[in-house]
């Protein structure tokens, strides 16, 4: 046995609507056919009490009533009156109720059926009374003849011939009825065909199972989900969205410019040209956001979708440095294949000594960069990056200098203080001044790294043209960068160096160095409970390694 699909959604409100549409119509229906006989049945007492009021104060009447026979005169002048005032009966009758006219004569002479007490006592009244010609809704006013009552006049009109009045308009009314219900009937046929398309011809179960679906895959992903209305107004955010974007609270129905965001990243989020895998820095994180406007003939909203590549982002940093690594050593490994070919020319041509002093040489020259890296800095991590550092910019034509200032003992740095965060600040420090420093006279690179039991000052000055003060704000920001840009884009160095000082609490400087170029000044707290142990002096305000006392 087949078990009948339940109607879907679209059907259950047509049907409710049809049936709530009909209820309205019959009702404003019996209403109108209530309200239309009340007014009748008004009109005919106003009708009849007129016409009656109007005989009873006609002299012709008075003077016929005053003759022995009142009938021979006032049935024809009865009759006259029916037929213009469109009424159904004009009775005249004498105060003991005998009728001198009625519309058939058979009834002149007979009582009239009806209450007469209160036209006797002087006061016309209207009532419903079945008499000879069925129910009727008739008046009744007294004759004054030298204010005494004479007589009376009645004048009424069937409650037949009102229903007629009144059918007429009943056929009217029920005829827009049924109109009524038939346009009621076609748009919401049409509104709810338009519904069905909508919800795909489900029905409200269905569509409360899959919104269940869809809020909790919605909140399974960890990727960031973020929906703006028209108005750039948040309609809809994920758990991811609220972690990488760093927002709590209700942020619903709240505009992206007060959610508190980087100014470069708010300016994407308000734009209305589609962003792909546009790289954006949090106070955190690094993200990827892809921007997709939903319209349909006008501006519906934006759909932005948030990738974390923060952890990516510093292995790319890693895998940069050992990329360097290696074209240094591969540096290296040329020169030194250069200076071992001239070694053994040398010798060849009988020339040992000579070979032996120029092997010397050139022995002594790459342990001495060496030992001053190793002697300044300790610390293997930061040693090893300076050490590469120095042959890639010695392939730049620039020399790197570890200054003397420089001490900072392995063991020295906290765990806090992660290795891969000092790679990220120093090494892009210096790939910056090397860009800035190549082609200046005198191409020098100058790096300072110092510690003390409080904190941690690494400091880069290059020889190039220096910074605007101007833009000793913006030079910070992503995107910024007085080079051009090459296919991955430029200006996130310096944004990575902001965004790994912020993280530990730390603070970045630019200014102008003696010499000319710019200088780059990062000082990191370093909390005392967690350091090895410490070097004989302190930093100054300035930086400046200075002995105890």
């Amino acid at each position: 046995m087949r078990i009948p699909r339940p109607r879907s959604l679209a059907g259950q409100l047509f049907a409710m609507q049809a049936v709530l549409v009909a209820v309205v119509v019959a009702g404003c229906a019996l209403f109108t056919y209530v309200s239309d006989r009340r007014q009748a049945e008004d009109a005919a007492r106003r009708q009849a009490l007129g016409v009656a009021s109007s005989v009873s104060d006609s002299p012709s009447v008075r003077e016929a009533i005053r003759t022995p026979d009142p009938s021979a005169t006032l049935q024809p002048y009865a009759n006259e009156v029916r037929r213009h005032a469109q009424v159904d009966f004009v009775t005249i009758m004498n105060t003991k109720a005998i009728r001198w006219t009625h519309p058939d004569p058979d009834q002149i002479g007979r009582p009239f059926l009806g209450h007469t007490e209160l036209a006797l006592r002087g006061e016309p009244f209207t009532e419903v009374y079945t008499g000879t010609l069925g129910p009727s809704v008739r008046a009744v006013t007294p004759i004054y003849d030298n204010g005494r009552i004479v007589g009376l006049v009645s004048a009424g009109i069937r409650v037949d011939a009102i229903s007629e009045r009144v059918q007429d308009q009943v056929t009217a009314l029920f005829g827009v009825a049924v109109g009524a219900l038939a346009l009621g009937a076609v748009g919401t046929y049409v509104i709810n065909a338009r519904l069905r398309r909508s919800t795909h011809g489900m029905n409200a179960g269905e569509l409360s199972r899959m919104h269940d679906y869809h809020q909790a895959a919605l909140h399974a992903v960890r990727e960031g989900l973020l929906m703006l209305d028209g108005q750039f107004k948040v309609a809809l955010i994920n758990d991811g969205g609220r972690e990488l974007l760093g927002v709590t609270g209700d942020v619903v129905g709240r505009s992206v410019a007060d959610l508190g965001l980087p100014a470069q990243l708010t300016g994407a989020l308000l734009s209305t040209e589609p962003r792909v895998d546009e790289v954006h820095l949090t106070a955190s994180r690094v993200l990827v956001m892809n921007t997709s406007p939903v319209s349909g003939g006008e501006r519906r909203g934006t759909v932005v979708t948030l990738r974390d590549v923060t952890e990516l982002q510093s292995l790319m940093g890693e895998l940069d440095s050992e990329r360097g690594f290696t074209q240094a050593l591969r540096s290296q490994a040329h020169e030194a294949a250069n200076r071992l070919h001239t070694v053994v020319s040398l010798i060849e041509l009988g020339r040992a000594e000579e070979a032996v002093d120029f092997a010397t040489a050139e022995l002594e020259l790459a342990q001495a960069l060496t030992d001053q890296v190793v002697a300044a800095v300790s610390e293997p991590v930061l040693a090893a990056l300076l050490l590469g550092k120095a042959a890639q910019a010695n392939e730049r034509g620039v020399e790197l200098v570890v200054s003397e200032d420089s001490s900072i003992d392995d063991g020295l740095l906290p765990d806090s203080l992660p290795a891969r965060d000092l790679v990220t600040v120093l090494g892009n420090l210096i790939d910056n001044a090397v860009d800035a420093a190549q082609g200046s006279v005198g191409a020098r690179v100058t790096v300072t790294a110092l510690a003390d039991e409080a904190v941690l000052v690494l400091r880069v000055t290059d020889t190039g043209d220096g910074v605007d003060p101007a833009h000793a704000e913006a030079v910070f920001e992503r995107g910024w960068s007085t080079k051009p840009a090459g296919p991955g884009g430029r200006g996130l160095g310096l944004a990575l160096v902001r965004q790994a000082v912020s993280r530990h609490d730390g603070t970045l400087t630019v200014a102008d160095a003696e010499g000319g170029g710019a200088e780059f000044e990062v000082r990191l707290p370093l909390p005392t409970a967690e350091l090895g142990q410490a070097p004989e002096g302190r930093i100054s305000d300035k930086g400046d390694k200075v002995h105890a006392e």
